[in-house]
């Protein structure tokens, strides 16, 4: 079992610790408040056999915020715990499921992430109490909206602070796949490069001067790729979507059909959606130039991934780059992991240390937004 120990550090906070044996990690939490009184729970999970343990910190009259990972940025939680008693799970990693539903009962607002679903089981289990979800992601499809309407509980986002930070990282995807960069870092550690240097067509992949660069959803993250990828010398950028913008003036518009026949790069920055849900399939693969690009840095459903998978081994397309996957954790073993002409990044779009920053501040100003009933800074509904 693991020690626990809490150490008062003066009049006006406490500093818990909690060693976990297990791991070589321990986390600490401030409270700043005069009246604190402190929780700890363990106990194991059903058939893992994996110690974890739950840490809560209360004051009297304070609404209750459950965070799903304890791995968030830390002035987000020094926000919430100003005002608000914050439970959260404390092991770096998805808060598992049982543990998610047991913990909401009674909790004012939930601080979760694209990796928690929140469905009618979720809602039920957190009863009457629940008036505001805040997820730390610009995708939503995790959440069942309509449910949560019903209830008529806030749901707030965090779209905008994250569009640099993920055009950044879909123009370095779109290079690693273009330019064949963990292929060739491979040939490094394997010895083929000093059987195969300088051949004329070693390694030889698609640059972006003079090439047609097609964007599937135009929006903040898609024009923000467009600029990052001007300098390159693209000849033309083509964009398809919902309908013509008027705020995309250096780019043409096209239809879908058109975009996969005239690209040499496509890009995928747009949401999911019924009408976008596996919108790249096979028939759309098959539309493709054999010296296309595709990238996806938006949500994995997008595309149908077996027919993806397909396309790459029978060299209909060059190369893909994919930050977004289906399932996500991607297994070990899936068949995309074994292609040598598939970029793939574990979902690390947004992942600096601004942007998550910003994005995790964000979640706490929607959650107290909405337990003090005002408008939320960011609001899906």
């Amino acid at each position: 079992m693991p020690k626990y120990s809490c150490v008062g550090l003066g009049v006006n906070n406490f500093l818990i610790r909690v060693l976990v044996p297990l791991g070589k990690n321990q986390h600490h939490f401030h409270i700043p408040t005069t009246h604190a009184t402190v929780r700890l729970q363990s106990g194991f999970e059903s058939g893992g056999g994996r110690l974890f343990s739950l840490l809560s910190f209360s004051a009297m009259s304070r609404p209750k915020v459950f965070v799903t990972r304890p791995d968030i940025p830390t002035p987000a939680f020094d926000l919430l715990k100003q005002t608000c008693d914050v439970v959260t799970w404390i092991t770096p990693s998805p808060c598992p499921r049982e543990i998610f539903l047991k913990n909401v009962k009674g909790i004012h607002g939930i601080f979760c992430t694209i990796m928690d679903r929140i469905d009618e089981e979720l809602l039920s289990a957190a009863g009457p109490s629940l008036k505001v979800i805040g997820t730390m992601s610009v995708g939503y499809d995790h959440i069942n909206v309509e449910a949560v309407k019903k209830r008529g509980i806030k749901i707030g986002y965090t779209p905008d602070v994250l569009t640099n930070a993920t055009a950044e990282l879909t123009v370095a995807v779109l290079l690693a796949a273009s330019r064949r960069l963990f292929e060739s870092h491979q040939a490094i550690h394997s010895g083929e490069w000093e059987k195969s240097a300088w051949g004329g067509l070693w390694m030889i992949g698609m640059g972006l001067e003079e090439s047609t660069v097609g964007i599937f959803g135009c929006g903040r993250i898609g024009q923000a790729v467009m600029k990052r990828l001007e300098p390159f010398g693209v000849s033309k950028f083509l964009y398809s979507g919902r309908g013509k913008r008027s705020d995309v003036d250096c780019a043409t518009y096209v239809e879908f059909d058109d975009l996969c026949r005239l690209s040499d790069f496509i890009i995928v920055t747009a949401a999911l959606t019924p009408e976008t849900k596996e919108i790249f399939n096979a028939r759309a693969f098959g539309l493709m130039k054999p010296n296309c690009v595709f990238v996806n840095t938006s949500r994995g459903g997008l595309v149908q991934q077996e027919d993806l998978v397909a396309a790459l081994k029978d060299e209909r397309i060059f190369a893909a780059g994919l930050d977004v996957m289906s399932p996500e954790p991607l297994p070990t073993d899936h068949e995309l992991t074994k292609l040598k002409n598939c970029a793939l990044v574990p979902h690390i779009g947004s992942a600096t240390l601004q942007s998550r920053t910003a994005m995790a501040l964000l979640t706490a100003e929607n959650i107290l937004a909405g337990l003090n009933d005002k408008k939320l800074p960011k609001e899906i509904c």
